[in-house]
């Protein structure tokens, strides 16, 4: 018989995290909570500035799915050190890699120009300004992982190369941000995946150009791209975004050029020809709740207008996913409950990919420091019917 997950939870813990729940709980007695939220050590020398910082998370993540063994591992999610500085007014450069998944990833990493008040004017790798979720910070997440409509995999474009516009005005209750930029997408009949060129290390990826923007509008002040209401003002916000990516046909590796047609004898890697996408989002703040809700839509066709399988239906796919979480911070600035659900959905699908999540949020100092749990329930992975997994995840945060 089938361990069940909660079994499975102690025994993994035992082996895994019994070590790290034990210096959590002494930082529990003894820490106390303060108001400090900054990241980084800055050294000024007049004009001239010089900025370090990082992030690291420890994850734990175990996976109880139907007709499968329990598994789990212990990771380091995310580190990534970064550098910034200047040397000249209003110029600045960014450059920050990510170690974390046993994984070398160049992030950020731009120059920037900001001498036109309420405008930044940037060249580089950076996010491209569609989806509040993928916008806001890793570090500021209330669930442990990102929804549906912040997940690269599915739709959403991660950060990308080119030119980049940002600004705001009327007082900042009106913010914006415009993109064209370098995009890749890594072909899996399974997902809608987009990669950045600077990372570039397989030579199948599809090419192109994309161009998009965003637009946000705050009635009481500007809101933050950071989960959690730790500052207990009422604050909300409006906004929607929309880009679009086409294929320059420079590498369409598992496309016959004469026919046409995908060469891939499994089927699993269809070249992707163009993406529009939507989105429309809102948040709010305020009495200690924090709520943030997305919908996102996007258009995707193949180079083989006939390839069914995964995601595509005779060689196109609507992929519309959506999200709603929130959180109440039973003890101000220290213990939040979280919950949220998120859904996805494509034409070849059978059925709506669900997922529901409830966990807690423990913070020593704001997002700076923390733990977080989240424990995940799946329904119709990737659109199969009673294809389910539940997944648990613990998270340790220090941000420097």
């Amino acid at each position: 018989m089938k361990k069940s997950l909660f079994a499975s939870v102690l025994k993994g813990w035992s082996n895994n995290v019994i070590i790290l729940g034990f210096i959590a709980g002494i930082g529990l007695i003894w820490l106390p909570a303060v108001n400090a939220d900054a990241s980084g050590v800055t050294y000024k020398d007049g004009d001239k500035w010089f900025k370090v910082g990082g992030r690291i998370q420890a994850q734990y993540h175990m996976t109880d799915q139907e007709e499968e063994d329990t598994s789990d591992e212990m990771i380091f999610r995310r580190l990534r050190p970064y550098i910034e500085g200047s040397v000249h007014p209003d110029w600045k450069g960014k450059f920050q890699v990510d170690f974390g998944k046993s994984e070398t990833a160049i992030k950020d990493a731009y120059l920037r120009y900001t001498g036109i008040e309420g405008m930044e004017f940037s060249v580089g790798n950076q996010n491209f300004p569609f989806s509040r979720e993928l916008i806001t910070s890793s570090n500021n997440q209330q669930l442990v992982e990102r929804t549906f409509v912040g997940d690269h995999n599915y739709g959403t474009p991660d950060r990308q190369i080119g030119f980049h516009l940002g600004g705001d005005g009327a007082g900042k209750k009106v913010t914006y941000g415009v993109s064209l930029a370098s995009a890749c997408i890594d072909p899996d009949k399974k997902k809608l995946d987009f990669d950045t060129p600077v990372n570039n290390d397989a030579d199948d990826w599809n090419e192109g150009f994309m161009f998009g923007g965003r637009v946000d509008f705050h009635p009481f002040g500007n809101l933050k791209f950071s989960q959690g209401d730790f500052d207990d003002k009422t604050l909300a916000t409006f906004g929607v975004a929309a880009f679009t990516w086409s294929n320059d046909d420079d590498n369409n590796s598992y496309t016959d050029e004469e026919t046409g047609l995908i060469i891939d004898e499994e089927g699993a890697k269809p070249d992707v020809d163009s993406v529009t996408g939507f989105e429309i989002s809102a948040a709010f703040r305020g009495a200690g709740v924090s709520v943030d809700a997305e919908y996102n839509i996007f258009n995707a066709e193949t180079v083989d207008t006939t390839f069914t399988g995964g995601i595509y239906e005779n060689g196109e796919t609507k992929l519309m996913n959506y999200a709603v979480e929130g959180g109440y911070m039973a003890v101000p600035n220290r213990l939040e409950f979280v919950a949220g659900y998120q859904a996805m959905d494509a034409d070849n699908y059978d059925n709506v990919w669900t997922r529901t999540s409830v966990g807690m949020n423990y913070f020593f100092q704001k997002h700076d420091i923390k733990i977080q749990t989240t424990y995940r329930m799946g329904k119709s992975l990737d659109g199969v019917e009673d294809k389910d997994a539940n997944e648990l995840f613990v998270q340790f945060q220090y941000v420097f």
